[in-house]
């Protein structure tokens, strides 16, 4: 990955043995695998993380680095602690406070204004925005703009330094990393998970947090749970750099991401790709869709000044979804050494306030700073076997291959 700083040579310093056993081993080095590493590695816990590639290969660092999840009961949570995230963890972030979201159509204008009315019913200040205004913040939009809102918190960050800052803070704290080390399966004995199984061999655990991203899937169905998720390939386009606005972060159109501190406009959204479950082991589904076309012509829309810009390149992840589109951050009581948690697309801004509900569930067996019982996976126990089919989640081309 590129932008490492200067005194890290690598991303993370690669552990050279398998340990025989850990406290919590957590499968997923993922945002929120590495978040939840380096809380539990913050209370003494003795935590190794295991992925099938690299830290960070998948969404986590393809994503647009939003950080404005309302909608969630972790969003307090969120808010209160990305600010500090440079200084808890000791490496940028490149965190960057506010966003603006404006509308290119009346359909657009009143659902920003349902966001505002919602945003300021939990405390925070959100400014309406009239057209020329807009103008005057985002020099890139166009003069057919509808206007649109001002939020005064949440913001931005950087994906690829993130996850970098939370692999770096995680191993200064202990935590063991080992990446190309994918889990083939849970162990259980009289009930509990007692090892994680690897290519290179068996790591024993009191505790294993499940946070695969859509291996999850497979990886619950060794310990007894059903947790539903369906795989999609998450595109974004990057542009060439323009001169900076004062605001980074900028949305509309259906459009998600940010304008790079080099300038580059980074941004996603849209359909998804379906895919079919994603095995344990080897190379994943690649980025071959039209998707990266329809993506430039709504950025080219929501910013007519940008219009001429080229794409310099394109990025896919992979994301997990699950039946309803909330995420699942559960320790079920069965097996009940094993939690549980799958973002469902909204991992990396929810990343500080989730690494804390991890820790909570994994010492305490509860959050404890807010009400996550909505995100429990036994939401899920009367869902038919097709869900899938019956909602469409596939792609027909992509199935075939």
């Amino acid at each position: 990955m590129s932008n490492m700083t200067e005194e890290k040579p690598h991303l993370v310093r690669q552990a050279i043995q398998l340990p025989a056993g850990a406290s919590v081993v957590v499968i997923g080095a993922g945002v929120t695998g590495l978040s939840a590493a380096w809380w539990l590695a913050r209370d003494g816990v003795d935590v190794v993380v295991i992925d099938k590639g690299i830290v960070g290969a998948e969404a986590s660092s393809r994503n647009g680095g939003g950080a404005t999840h309302y909608q969630s009961p972790l969003f307090l949570e969120e808010q209160r602690l990305w600010p500090m995230m440079d200084d808890l963890l000791g490496y940028p972030t490149e965190y960057r406070p506010d966003r603006i979201i404006f509308a290119t159509n009346p359909i657009h204008l009143r659902s920003y204004a349902r966001i505002a009315e919602n945003i300021r019913n939990l405390g925070f200040k959100v400014t309406d925005l009239d057209s020329k205004v807009v103008r005057e913040l985002v020099p890139l939009a166009g003069r057919d703009n509808l206007g649109g809102i001002y939020v005064h918190t949440g913001g931005q960050a950087n994906p690829q330094r993130t996850v970098q800052a939370y692999a770096w803070a995680a191993q200064d704290l202990g935590a063991r990393i080992f990446q190309h080390m994918p889990a083939l399966r849970i162990e259980t004995a009289g009930g509990r998970a007692v090892s994680v199984v690897t290519p290179s061999g068996t790591i024993g655990c009191d505790h294993v947090v499940i946070a695969a991203g859509p291996q999850s899937e497979a990886l619950a169905r060794d310990v007894g749970l059903f947790m539903p998720l369906a795989a999609a390939r998450a595109e974004m386009i990057v542009t060439e750099a323009v001169p900076l606005m004062k605001i980074g972060g900028v949305d509309g159109n259906g459009l998600y991401g940010r304008q790079t501190l080099r300038g580059n406009l980074a941004y996603g959204g849209g359909w998804h790709e379906w895919l079919p479950e994603q095995p344990l082991t080897g190379k994943v589904s690649r980025p071959s869709t039209p998707t990266v076309q329809h993506l430039a012509l709504r950025v080219a829309q929501l910013f007519p000044g940008a219009a001429h810009l080229r794409v310099i390149r394109a990025w896919a992840g992979i994301v997990e979804n699950t039946p309803d589109g909330r995420p699942v951050l559960d320790r079920p009581t069965g097996p009940g050494n094993v939690t549980v948690a799958s973002m469902s697309g909204v991992g990396f801004g929810l990343s500080p306030a989730v690494g804390h509900a991890l820790r909570d569930l994994v010492t305490e067996g509860r959050c404890t700073f807010t009400d996550i019982d909505k995100l429990c996976l036994s939401r899920f126990a009367t869902l038919r076997p097709d869900w899938r089919s019956e909602k469409g989640w596939f792609t027909p081309a992509t199935v075939t291959a």
